[in-house]
């Protein structure tokens, strides 16, 4: 199979619960794009800029207590503003491809729908603040909340007992708050399907990830030949 691309690059987001195998699965796509001699830059939500990391330690420490959610929604997007202007935009129009783990649907899904915010409040701060970009293909990888959960759950307090950075103050919400997250995300597909593609996640990282490849075929690559 050869990849051939236009001089712009593309920009994928990878979106789901936390624990779903979103950073594996965008891991496996970059060696595959990376093979083909496609220049990847590979960066997350929050964060990707030393300005974004620093807000993330704000947001997802489980000792971050009393942020209201509109405060919470306010810093997802100062990370993400930050990182389109320093990340995204200038890797996508240099023609490499920009693999994230995160984007703006996971403020709607969380925020949103977990908190209850609704979808036009973060999709009135993305057209202000991220002059509307949108992703030229998102994978929603779809999973079962309370497995997905409780492996985040495990991933981070492992991480935390190992003196790595505390990332649990979402995972200690209830389950409730997941399953709203869940639904929206859901929604979203179902508003979206010319962008979102839903990859079932719930087997092995192995079956998961043809279907993924198997989608970045489809929608972006111009010219597939065998």
């Amino acid at each position: 199979m050869i990849f051939v691309v236009t001089r712009r690059g593309k920009f994928i987001t990878f979106e789901g619960l936390d624990g779903c195998g979103k950073s594996t699965q965008l891991g496996k796509l970059a060696e595959v794009l990376r093979l083909e001699g496609i220049e990847v830059v590979i960066t997350r939500e929050p964060g990707g800029t030393p300005i974004g990391e620093k807000i993330r330690a704000v947001l997802l420490d489980s000792r971050t207590q009393g942020l209201s959610p509109l405060a919470e929604l306010a810093l997802m997007f100062a990370s993400r503003a930050q990182q389109i202007e320093q990340v995204i935009k200038p890797a996508v129009e240099s023609g490499k491809w920009v693999l994230c783990d995160r984007f703006t649907d996971s403020s709607e899904a969380y925020q949103g729908g977990g908190r209850q915010l609704g979808t036009e409040a973060v999709l009135a701060l993305h057209r202000v603040l991220c002059g509307n970009l949108q992703p030229d293909l998102t994978i929603l990888m779809d999973s079962e909340v309370g497995a997905s959960v409780a492996r985040a759950r495990r991933r981070n307090k492992a991480a935390t007992d190992n003196s790595q950075a505390d990332e649990n103050r979402f995972e200690k919400e209830s389950r409730a708050f997941f399953t709203r997250v869940h639904e929206k995300y859901l929604e979203i597909a179902d508003r979206e399907p010319h962008r979102v593609v839903v990859v079932d996640s719930r087997k092995s990282a192995e079956s998961t990830h043809p279907q993924i490849v198997d989608a970045v075929r489809t929608r972006l690559l111009e010219v597939p030949v065998d």
